[in-house]
């Protein structure tokens, strides 16, 4: 659950769940982070960006750079743009596509109310095809991180080396804090009981389903992912450092990295050494480490 309750998009879409001087020193906060300072218009960009027929409905993507290729994924609500501070560093040396995930930012949603994350991983693994692209490395936040890890599973020839941040493996108080859950449940139920929601109130429920009902991974899946992954948390983040320690310890070739004084926001809070740890991740093959190798 990860979630983007703390991301740019979601203070406002979550408004309610917080005080209005909560709301208004998170909003802040949030301006002052994910200020663009490029001048490109990441998110909508009419130079590369592009809609691709996949799967019944319109993906809108970009492309940034050039090199091998990585795969960006947002978290819940969110969008290409929450990403502002990390495509300026990856396409220097890559190939960055990042995308809008189905039913968020600019990607069309169907008519059908349904949406999983087995869904958006298919999805990717889609896109990639569409773009002629075999295999990439991939970097998921939040919900892209759940993302990330069911496309490893479900597609594992479409992920070479994967990154993930504040993922969870299912949605309850063993995976996040007690504190997060109370602020999410009260509008879940409050939309969960009502019969007729205006478009923002569909798409809220749609947003809040995933949150509150999803995703449902066994520990033991998890070893379906074989490529080195490099799992990342904040030691304060809405997921529980022995949850994000579970899925470290549930992916056979995985490093693990907890990030002090850190909330959920890791790619925006510390955005240069998440940019700069995860691309060294990326350059170098899994290292086992054991034996003698322990004290070095």
């Amino acid at each position: 659950m990860r979630k983007a309750i703390l991301s740019a998009v979601l203070l406002f879409s979550f408004s309610c769940l917080f005080s209005q001087d909560d709301m208004e020193q998170l909003s802040k906060k949030a301006d002052s982070l994910m200020k663009n300072r490029t001048g490109v218009p990441y998110g909508n960009n009419p130079a590369t960006g592009k809609y691709y027929d996949i799967r019944g409905f319109k993906m809108y993507a970009e492309v940034y750079g050039t090199g091998a290729p990585v795969l960006i994924i947002h978290g819940n609500g969110g969008s290409i743009s929450n990403f502002i501070r990390n495509i300026p560093y990856f396409e220097k040396k890559y190939k960055v596509i990042i995308a809008d995930s189905r039913a968020q930012g600019k990607s069309y949603d169907t008519k059908n109310d349904s949406l999983s994350y087995e869904m958006m991983a298919d999805d990717y693994a889609a896109l990639l095809d569409a773009m002629k692209i075999d295999s990439a490395n991939v970097i998921g936040w939040s919900d892209g991180g759940i993302n990330g890890l069911l496309l490893a599973m479900r597609h594992p020839e479409k992920v070479k080396m994967l990154a993930i941040t504040g993922a969870n493996l299912w949605p309850d108080t063993n995976a996040v804090f007690q504190e997060v859950w109370d602020m999410v449940m009260p509008e879940y139920n409050s939309l969960k009981g009502k019969t007729n929601m205006n478009p923002m109130e569909k798409q809220g429920w749609k947003m809040l389903r995933l949150l509150c009902e999803q995703p449902n991974i066994k520990p033991a899946e998890l070893s379906k992912v074989k490529c080195p992954t490099l799992v990342i948390g904040g030691d304060h983040d809405v997921i529980k450092e022995e949850h994000t320690m579970l899925i470290y310890k549930s992916i056979p070739r995985a490093y693990l990295w907890i990030l002090p004084a850190s909330g959920h926001s890791t790619p925006v809070i510390y955005s240069e050494d998440f940019n700069k740890n995860i691309d060294n991740f990326f350059q170098k093959p899994y290292r086992v480490i054991k034996g003698a190798a322990r004290f070095l």
